[in-house]
């Protein structure tokens, strides 16, 4: 079952932005868990880019996008935000969103195993 979808991704130039959604399928509420994202560039191990906690709302990003990328949550909607603003070419990648599994599913922490529910991915390229 897909229980997460992401969508937003898509051709930009450096230096524009992107705003993906990370988006939780009927029945699954996002509200319940840390959101992580994660991306993987061709030839290149998957990384973590960002995480919103459940219990506090805190957030994290990987060094290599602080001040350029935020995260979000719209509870109401049921929905992550990953907003990219000043994108590199090596941002290219593929980007999923995937939530924390049990015990610790409210909290940002953990390698990628620690993510139970993953998206399939959403494109992003940047290219002149």
């Amino acid at each position: 079952q897909v229980q997460l979808v992401e969508s937003g991704g898509g051709l930009v130039q450096p230096g524009g932005s992107l705003r993906l959604s990370c988006a939780g399928s009927i029945g699954f509420t996002l509200g319940y868990y840390a959101i992580g994202w994660f991306r993987q560039a061709p030839g290149k191990e998957r990384e973590g880019v960002s995480c919103i906690s459940s219990s506090d709302g805190t957030t994290h990003y990987a060094d290599s996008v602080k001040g350029r990328f935020t995260i979000s949550r719209d509870y109401a909607k049921n929905t992550v935000y990953l907003q990219m603003n000043s994108l590199k070419p090596e941002d290219t990648a593929v980007y999923y969103c995937a939530a924390r599994g049990a015990p610790s599913y409210l909290d940002c922490g953990g390698n990628e195993s620690a993510y139970s529910n993953w998206g399939q991915g959403t494109q992003v390229t940047v290219s002149s």
